[in-house]
């Protein structure tokens, strides 16, 4: 999403960097490229205009001015600015959600009709059931939208939770009354959190307001998330603007923040709404839901890499007990084709290869633009090794002549895609033995041999 912002504010910070000593001129100009990024972003004028004001303060009373290499500290200042633009560093005692000490804690959430409600309604309680081993109930009470009823029970069921409905759905039944029914019900079975996904409209009206606030009265929530669709710009911010009027929400979940819109809902909603991002939706499947952290955000526009997000993802991939043995391998020099497969579908599972890459330092922008990240080959790869044999897969030297065209016509790909993998593949399992045996790889002789 942030792509097209994050090249501009690179480019500008990199100009900074060439002039060795900064003039006033020189902020000047750079606050003005920052401004003109931001409002390409769809950034929110008031907010563009305090925030390059600010940095043009914090960067004169930091006195880079007539400083030799001063681009660090301007590049230090923009990251800290843009960290608070988005909800502010995160502190020990920060967490996302209030947690009632008497469970069920009570989770609301609101939103308009085609914001992704429903669908981060069924992530937020997956990710409950992974990180907290919660159990979770979630409670339908949007009445009317067709089909809203079968969409939660089918995402939930998905995600691992119970969800509560009236059967047969319909319009008739009040939203209120569902909601309260739901909550009496979570404490009879002893869910640890029950989510109440409400109505949406397709614009903010007085009735889906008071609706809300009556459901709110009902059922007392310990925490209130507004589900905004990043790819509506500014619109979002507006709707945010007149949820936070009405209901009083405690934060954001932002949905669809791995489109190809400019970012500036993610930009404006804290600075317009006093209220952060708490989650965001960076993707289709129900796993592809996690923490908003804004310093990490930060860091990744400036092309500083998010390598904490990286650590995190790879922990849930693999645990120690494969970790113990995947070593146990390669120092026996057993490490094959079957190994390989699972490591690859483990890093699969962490998300599209595009946006782990972003999260490495000196990765993003141009840099990543020019790899032309190409899933499918991904694809064939895993064709081509599910077409061996399992002998083939432990000992690959075996595959020479006929088996090698054997395994391409079962893969769909050609005898040259099988030669190249079974190349690379050697090569990669001799730097792992010299790694194993605690030596340096020699990279000359890798490099020149897999030409």
């Amino acid at each position: 999403m942030f792509d097209s912002l994050a090249e501009k504010l690179q480019g500008t910070l990199a100009d900074v960097g060439r002039r060795g000593t900064l003039t006033e001129g020189d902020i000047d100009g750079a606050m003005r490229e920052i401004r003109l990024a931001l409002l390409e972003a769809d950034v929110n004028f008031k907010v563009v205009r305090q925030f390059t004001a600010e940095l043009k303060e914090r960067c004169l009373g930091a006195e880079v001015i007539g400083k030799l290499n001063p681009a660090q500290q301007v590049v230090k200042i923009v990251g800290e600015g843009l960290t608070e633009l988005m909800g502010g560093p995160p502190t020990r005692a920060s967490a996302a959600l209030s947690f009632s000490p008497r469970p069920p804690t009570v989770i609301l959430m609101a939103g308009l009709q085609g914001s992704g409600k429903t669908t981060a309604t069924a992530k937020l309680a997956r990710y409950l059931l992974e990180e907290h081993s919660s159990r979770v109930a979630l409670a339908a009470c949007d009445t009317y939208r067709p089909a809203a009823v079968e969409q939660l029970v089918k995402v939930g069921e998905q995600a691992g939770a119970e969800v509560y409905f009236r059967s047969p759905p319909t319009p008739e039944h009040d939203p209120v009354d569902i909601a309260a029914w739901a909550l009496e019900r979570a404490k009879r079975e002893g869910k640890d959190v029950l989510i109440v996904d409400t109505s949406g409209r397709l614009h903010v009206d007085e009735e889906l307001m008071a609706e809300l606030v009556r459901i709110r009265g009902a059922v007392k929530p310990h925490n209130v998330l507004l589900v905004v669709d990043a790819m509506t710009g500014q619109d979002a911010v507006n709707v945010a603007e007149r949820f936070a009027e009405a209901v009083q929400f405690d934060g954001v979940v932002m949905s669809k923040l791995d489109g190809d819109a400019r970012g500036g809902a993610a930009l404006s909603v804290k600075a317009v709404t006093g209220k952060p991002i708490l989650f965001a939706s960076t993707g289709e499947k129900l796993e592809q839901f996690e923490r908003f952290h804004p310093d990490r955000m930060a860091q990744r526009i400036l092309g500083m890499g998010d390598v904490m997000s990286l650590i995190e993802k790879a922990e849930r991939q693999f645990d120690e007990t494969e970790a113990v043995e995947l070593e146990r391998k390669l120092r026996r020099n057993e490490f094959g084709l079957d190994d390989f497969l699972n490591q690859l579908r483990a890093i699969r599972k962490m998300g599209p290869l595009t946006s782990l890459l972003g999260m490495i330092p000196g990765f993003g922008g141009q840099q990543l633009q020019n790899m032309k990240v190409d899933e499918r080959e991904l694809d064939r790869i895993q064709a081509i090794i599910l077409s061996m044999t399992p002998e083939e897969r432990r000992r690959p030297e075996l595959i020479k002549g006929s088996r090698r065209l054997r395994i391409a016509r079962g893969s769909g790909t050609n005898v040259q895609h099988v030669n190249r993998l079974v190349k690379q593949f050697g090569e990669m399992r001799k730097v792992m033995r010299q790694m194993g045996r605690g030596k340096m790889p020699d990279i000359g002789a890798l490099m020149r041999n897999a030409r």
